[in-house]
């Protein structure tokens, strides 16, 4: 970027940063500094905020789309689960203490459903803090994937899915003794950036309609960041008699969702992205409420019947029961009926901790809002960037606003990534790369600001630099 490019970038970035209402809410987290992630040692103890003063050491952290930093209150929150634990041993499962922000161990899934509800779009009744992204898809397909070898038996889902995802597919297939080659059916994109139109992946449904059993399809794809049509793509769907669940890891705690307004079957999603739960934390589950009724009181006589099968353990069990240790299996009316075993309170402490701060920063519709001024900010400055380096990468996210989330993914010229890593990181930025020639760019509205956007592109105009030097 030019001096005066610079200088413009900054003055807007310090304007919008100011009028940012939401702005109080980075204080919450804490962002590591530059020192830190040039560290290869663990640190004597857990950093304590920095004052505002030395703000300007804190690294650029644009790869809440791989891993959302840590909630100043999970610390707090862990703790007062730890001294529950010390002081309380197993009747923290069901004594509730004076003074204690933190439900029983018990209650701790169903205060998580109440956090997580309004994320998602949801009713209460209808989402589960439970189990990882994969286990949860898996634990869907098992309750709503009934083949017909005859009739429906296909599973739709796009050619570049999230490896997880296709592999849930492929054995899931397998598990019912049918082949990937006749049961499973790929969406190919048109686009050389793998975009998929809305158009394609109707034309898709349309030609297997009469075959077709399930489609699993991403909320947001994870390489190109592009935001799927859920509304009109699961209406679709419906239309032709066709379940839909949606893998919402990249579009939780990103973009508003309405899944119980869309009408969506199913849904899973991870916690550790942008709603910051930690590494490998707790996931979640929808199914909407005409997939989760408990039509009937159920005996013990007849304990199946009454609601759709499922695998099942004894934490989906009612409340009532679930202590009886009677082998009867009365589910929870809703997704809480698809838990199996006791959740982690570790995981579901961690993750409510910094469901707390989505409440407090105005929910969804504040952030989306953020988010939306944040990513076009950071494309117009990259766009601002001098000629000779806007040639060696292209903006391959969606350029409409309405089709993206936080993420912009910019894919490289050949033979530049690995440079232009190693030099935004001596930098202090930190964003995800995924081979061979992509590098993916997230500024989640909780925590990053406008300025992060133009030290980013600051310094990614230097690695290009650099990067384009060791490539001659």
């Amino acid at each position: 970027m030019s001096t005066a490019a610079v200088q413009d970038a900054r003055k807007q970035a310090e304007a919008l940063d100011n009028e940012d209402s939401i702005a109080f809410v980075r204080d919450e987290f804490n962002i590591p500094t530059k020192a830190q992630i040039a560290s290869s040692r663990l640190a004597d103890s857990h950093p304590a905020a920095l004052p505002a003063s030395e703000d300007d050491a804190k690294c650029i952290y644009l790869c809440g789309n791989s891993l959302g930093v840590q909630p100043k209150r999970t610390v707090t929150r862990l703790n007062q689960y730890l001294t529950t634990w010390a002081t309380q041993g197993v009747q923290g499962h069901f004594r509730p203490l004076e003074e204690s922000p933190l439900p029983t161990w018990l209650d701790a899934d169903a205060k998580a459903a109440e956090l997580i509800a309004p994320v998602v779009g949801a009713n209460v009744s209808e989402v589960a803090v439970m189990q990882t992204l994969t286990a949860n898809i898996h634990l869907l397909m098992s309750a709503f994937y009934r083949p017909d070898i005859n009739g429906r038996h296909k599973i739709i889902l796009e050619n570049k899915a999230f490896p997880s995802d296709h592999f849930a597919v492929e054995t899931q297939i397998r598990h019912h003794g049918l082949s990937t080659e006749k049961s499973m059916v790929l969406i190919e994109s048109s686009s050389k950036d793998n975009i998929i139109s809305t158009e394609e992946v109707l034309s898709v449904i349309s030609a297997h309609a009469d075959t077709t059993a399930l489609l699993l399809l991403p909320g947001i794809q994870y390489y190109t960041g592009q935001l799927l049509d859920i509304p009109a793509i699961t209406a679709f769907a419906h239309k032709h008699g066709i379940f839909v669940i949606w893998d919402l890891a990249h579009a939780v705690g990103n973009v508003p969702l309405y899944l119980h307004d869309w009408g969506v079957d199913a849904a899973a999603w991870c916690s550790y992205k942008y709603l910051n739960g930690g590494p490998g934390c707790i996931g979640g589950l929808f199914v909407h409420t005409n997939n989760s009724v408990v039509a009937k009181e159920i005996t013990d006589e007849k304990p199946e019947e009454g609601y759709n099968n499922r695998l099942a353990g004894w934490w989906g069990n009612d409340k009532k029961t679930r202590f009886v240790m009677a082998n009867k299996f009365h589910p929870v009316a809703g997704a809480a009926g698809f838990q199996l075993s006791n959740p982690s309170i570790l995981d579901i402490t961690s993750l409510s901790a910094s469901l707390e701060i989505f409440q407090e920063a105005g929910g969804m519709e504040a952030l989306r809002s953020k988010s939306l001024k944040l990513t076009n900010f950071l494309e117009a400055t990259l766009g601002h960037m001098k000629e000779e380096d806007r040639a060696h990468f292209r903006i391959i996210t969606p350029s409409k606003s309405e089709e993206r989330g936080a993420q912009l993914s910019l894919m490289l010229s050949d033979g530049l990534l690995d440079t232009v890593m190693k030099e935004l990181e001596a930098r202090g930025v930190i964003v995800d790369e995924r081979k061979p020639n992509v590098i993916r760019v997230a500024p989640a509205p909780l925590y990053n600001t406008f300025k992060d956007c133009v030290l980013f592109v600051e310094a990614f105009s230097a690695a290009l630099e650099v990067a384009k030097q060791h490539a001659l």
